[in-house]
């Protein structure tokens, strides 16, 4: 008889439920959240256990990446399938939701994600800390700006590297101004120091890549653009369409239809809001600073003189993912027109 093991992952120790082919609940236990204690538990288990199950989360990558080393069939569940499954429970816990996720294993009622390859997640690290340290050095101008203006002291529009010489003129004179400023222009100076290495460790990684290359060859579509796709994209091979690369990235619209009721709303932001913000940025870039003309900027122009600017931007960038996934696989650069193909 086949046996099927959710796995409801905890920080600490992970609620582990068995089930038979029937849906029988078989074994119920708490393992300590390590591969290692995993494996050594579905090792000395007496059932053959045919696949394993885990919902997709940040631990969850580690622990499947450990279980297949170990020769286990794993499988990486998708949030929102087993948040919808898992809903018409009133009572949560984390051994009901280990049940939940072998239930779901045995029906086949699960979507599997893709876990990603090492290198995929160091570059996804580098882009992450990246991200975090550019919006601090944000909030720390941002906010200087903010104390001043109570005193009456505006800045002004100043380039980032004259904006500490700026600052410091205007709160000369200032005992108090001088202390909290200047404390806020210290921790300004030490992240900027770190995103710019951050930064350059990002440029690095995409000059060695010949995907990004390729990928760099679309209008709009810089080093951090197509380092962000193709780190979220791992292995484009897994996507039977390229068509559906919109869709996975949340760039299509959503839509809800039941008996006399038929809505069509906004895209449905699923996916990875990296990568659906670097190609909405990429597409505002080829309609609005991108001098040279391409079939596919034309067409975006047409989009927008019928729907709006905004509606095209986003219909450019699912475009844009479709077409960055067709050059991955096909090993071309971009098209700047239509070319006859050979019959």
């Amino acid at each position: 008889m086949e046996y099927y093991a959710g796995i409801d992952v905890s920080l600490k120790e992970s609620s582990v439920c068995i089930v038979d082919a029937k849906g029988k609940i078989v074994r119920e236990v708490k393992v300590a959240s390590e591969p290692e204690a995993l494996v050594r538990y579905f090792d000395d288990l007496e059932l053959p256990v045919c696949r394993i199950g885990l919902e997709a989360g940040p631990l969850s990558h580690w622990l499947h990446a450990g279980l297949v080393a170990a020769g286990r069939d794993v499988v990486l569940l998708e949030t929102r399938h087993v948040k919808a499954a898992l809903s018409a429970m009133t009572v949560k816990t984390d051994r009901k939701d280990a049940r939940g996720i072998a239930q779901l294993l045995r029906m086949g009622w699960y979507r599997p994600v893709h876990a990603k390859s090492v290198a995929s997640q160091d570059t996804r690290a580098v882009l992450v800390g990246r991200k975090l340290l550019q919006s601090k050095l944000l909030d720390v101008e941002l906010s200087i700006r903010g104390i001043l203006r109570g005193y009456g002291l505006k800045v002004g529009e100043v380039s980032r590297g004259r904006f500490e010489a700026r600052i410091e003129e205007l709160i000369v004179g200032h005992a108090t101004l001088e202390t909290v400023i200047g404390a806020m222009l210290a921790a300004r100076a030490a992240l900027w120091g770190e995103f710019t290495r951050l930064h350059r460790e990002m440029l690095k990684i995409a000059r060695a890549d010949k995907i990004c290359h390729r990928l760099m060859s679309t209008p709009g579509v810089g080093a951090l653009v197509a380092l962000t796709y193709r780190s979220a994209i791992d292995d484009p091979t897994r996507f039977g369409k390229s068509s559906t690369v919109g869709a996975y990235f949340g760039l299509t619209p959503k839509k809800y239809q039941s008996g006399e009721t038929d809505r069509d709303g906004g895209v449905s932001k699923v996916g990875d809001a990296m990568v659906r913000t670097a190609l909405f940025e990429a597409a505002h870039i080829m309609l609005t600073r991108a001098t040279r003309f391409s079939s596919l900027k034309r067409w975006a122009l047409e989009v927008a003189k019928r729907r709006g600017m905004k509606r095209a931007k986003v219909a450019l960038a699912r475009k844009l993912g479709v077409v960055l996934h067709r050059m991955w696989m096909d090993a071309t650069d971009f098209r700047w027109g239509a070319t006859a193909m050979a019959a």
